[in-house]
């Protein structure tokens, strides 16, 4: 989660693009340069240990678009796709 929300932060789209797992990943992965990353808090994660084989990560995504503060809440899902961490989505609730 917070290799994805740096790569949002400094614009490494290859890296977003390679840590989205293929069955959800949109065809466009490209980072949004007029919005302005500021901080990631990171609420709750539920397993997503080394020996795990999914997780899922409660967080808020901090940022400034047009001037004015915001912020992304999500309860994402990843899981391990040949021994890499792979975001999938926002989690089931």
């Amino acid at each position: 989660m917070r290799s994805r929300y740096t790569a949002f932060a400094t614009g490494s789209e290859d890296h977003l693009f390679r840590t989205w797992h293929p069955r959800t990943r949109p065809a466009d992965t490209s980072v949004d340069p007029d919005t302005r990353w500021t901080g990631l808090t990171i609420h709750r994660v539920v397993a997503g240990g080394a020996e795990d084989e999914s997780g899922v990560v409660d967080f808020t995504a901090h940022y400034v678009a047009d001037g004015e503060p915001g912020g992304m809440h999500e309860v994402s899902e990843f899981t391990k796709r040949a021994k890499r961490w792979m975001y999938v989505g926002p989690a089931s609730q």
